[in-house]
């Protein structure tokens, strides 16, 4: 019989669960998901372009687990997700719960960049992006190849009070472990020393290195990589390499050249002092929530 993940790391975007994900991989008493976010929980979610996976297909996902003590997997929608927790507590009652944050303002304009990127959103301006929230919340202004909805929705993501205090509501704060961006940066095995610990694994292990994962990154060529995904080149391209494995290793190859990895530009200084006042409330209370004065991320 299949196992079940005993732990989440459910958001949120852009605050190195990637990093997260990939460290704890390394540790022979956890065995992490191979896809890194399956998106199973969080019905309440509008899914456009993909699917969310069966039970059984989201289960065959741990069938490679053998005898370790902590079996995880990280969707970052989890935590925008108002049913998201309910679901996780209804799967595992006893499943732990790791929450990421990262100044908001940064988290939304890296997260921008991250959906340009992957094609979800298709408004380079970030600020035009941040005016069509409301119409995207109705139904507009969608980018056609918009997976999640929450993904363009960036205010909603940062959103982070209510979403922690959902989940130690749910969950109780003994089985919930919030890791603040700035800290995680600061001292990343100092971080990752105490998330093991909180799982109750070997906490002196150590990955083979705390290198950086998932950073900016732009493409060079987005006329090719655009062109190449035509239908009648993809029928073409299937006629000319009928092996399924060539075909594969040359788009690795082929995306590996066109993806270079490039700095945003900063934020403008107009932006972000707008966005400060905007969310310092939502700072504030989040602040209260977890007894830790975070409002240097308004401060100017």
């Amino acid at each position: 019989m299949t196992r079940r993940p005993n732990f989440f790391i459910v958001g949120a975007p852009k605050s190195a669960t990637t990093a997260m994900y990939e460290y704890l991989s390394q540790h022979p008493e956890i065995f992490m998901s191979p896809v890194k976010e399956p998106y199973y929980f969080g019905h309440d979610l509008v899914y456009l372009n993909i699917q969310r996976p069966t039970e059984d297909e989201y289960l065959s996902l741990f069938s490679g687990a053998t005898d370790e003590k902590a079996l995880g997997e990280a969707s970052i929608t989890y935590l925008v997700s108002e049913r998201a927790a309910q679901e996780i507590k209804e799967f595992n009652p006893r499943a732990q719960i790791i929450i990421m944050l990262r100044n908001p303002i940064d988290m939304m304009y890296s997260m921008h960049s991250q959906a340009l990127f992957t094609q979800v959103e298709d408004v380079k301006d970030f600020a035009k992006a941040l005016s069509l929230e409301a119409k995207r919340k109705q139904g507009q202004s969608i980018p056609p190849k918009t997976t999640i909805l929450s993904f363009i929705l960036y205010r909603e993501l940062a959103t982070y009070s209510e979403q922690v205090k959902r989940y130690f509501e749910v969950f109780g704060r003994d089985r919930v472990r919030v890791i603040i961006y700035d800290d995680f940066k600061r001292d990343v095995s100092l971080a990752y020393q105490e998330t093991l610990r909180f799982l109750g694994v070997d906490d002196q292990f150590q990955p083979e290195s705390y290198d950086a994962v998932n950073i900016n990154k732009s493409r060079r060529n987005e006329w090719a990589i655009t062109a190449l995904k035509h239908p009648q080149v993809v029928n073409a391209v299937r006629f000319m390499l009928p092996s399924r494995n060539l075909r594969q290793q040359i788009a690795s190859k082929f995306q590996f050249i066109s993806i270079k990895e490039a700095p945003r530009p900063p934020l403008s200084s107009e932006l972000r002092a707008q966005l400060r006042s905007e969310f310092l409330a939502e700072v504030n209370q989040l602040s209260s929530l977890l007894d830790c004065d975070l409002t240097h991320w308004c401060q100017r």
